[in-house]
């Protein structure tokens, strides 16, 4: 199978280009699956997005994420999804961060960035440096943790719930308080050793009680009956290829000037009964 066409057009000498604009800020630049990407100095990346912006014809901040890498020293690492639009070209511009040391924020680069790095502050607990509203933004007053923290458990720390004896929210430790539930692996090609409901009544249809699987009898009855039927030609499509099919022409351009020609006339307004005016 042949590769298809690329939806973002590629940009010839881009690595060139980013080590002439960028300089000792860019620490690595990535090609693969016909993506680019770019590692850069933590404390420069205010000033690395101002010169892809203004030099390099990224004009918009399209996403910001996270990941993370428990096993790492900075484990987690910011991705700043880039787009330019003349150009027809998306580049991807990665740091990396701890719990402690804080990224600078570019939200005087794009205002937008405000709420991306909410959501990566709220997510991963990522601090950025320069955002003056740095609050949670998709989890709950008072959640604690971090949800996308590969070491974050499963169930939480705590459960929300509203408490009919005191009249309010209450938060919980996590509690299961329904059971697991027991499910049945065996193949369907073999079927259940139980009756299933509505076998019962499978009675002289030539299908083994309790047995998924139909009889070769049945199964040749079942394509028999299944068989496509041919089907009608569809009618043919309406056209409107001349003016008789449109109701227009002649006649029906006249009587349209002439009814756009009467009620062209100026109304006269008449002036209401008892006013002077």
């Amino acid at each position: 199978m042949s590769h298809p066409a690329p939806v973002i057009a590629p940009r010839k000498d881009l690595a060139k280009e980013l080590k002439s604009v960028l300089g000792k800020d860019m620490l690595a630049v990535v090609h693969a699956n016909d993506e680019d990407s770019i590692d850069v100095k933590r404390g420069a990346i205010d000033a690395v997005m101002i010169a892809l912006r203004d030099r390099m014809a990224y004009q918009q901040l399209m996403e910001i994420a996270g990941v993370d890498y428990p096993d790492r020293a900075e484990r987690f690492e910011v991705v700043y999804h880039l787009l330019s639009v003349t150009r027809n070209h998306r580049l991807r511009v990665r740091v990396t961060a701890n719990e402690a040391i804080p990224v600078p924020s570019i939200t005087g680069v794009w205002p937008n960035a405000g709420w991306l790095e909410r959501e990566v502050f709220d997510m991963y607990g990522v601090l950025f440096s320069g955002n003056a509203d740095l609050r949670r933004i998709l989890t709950d007053y008072g959640f604690e943790g971090h949800p996308f923290r590969k070491d974050f458990p499963l169930t939480g720390y705590v459960e929300m719930r509203y408490s009919e004896e005191q009249k309010r929210v209450v938060y919980e430790p996590v509690k299961l308080a329904q059971d697991f539930r027991s499910f049945d692996f065996m193949s369907p090609w073999e079927g259940a050793d139980y009756v299933l409901p509505g076998d019962e009544k499978a009675g002289g249809t030539g299908e083994a009680p309790g047995r998924g699987a139909p009889t070769q009898q049945s199964a040749d009855k079942a394509r028999k009956d299944t068989a496509p039927v041919k089907a009608a030609p569809p009618p043919t499509p309406k056209v409107t290829g001349s003016p008789a099919d449109t109701g227009a022409g002649a006649a029906t351009n006249k009587a349209a000037a002439k009814r756009s020609a009467t009620t062209a006339k100026p109304r006269v307004l008449r002036k209401p009964k008892g006013s002077d005016a």
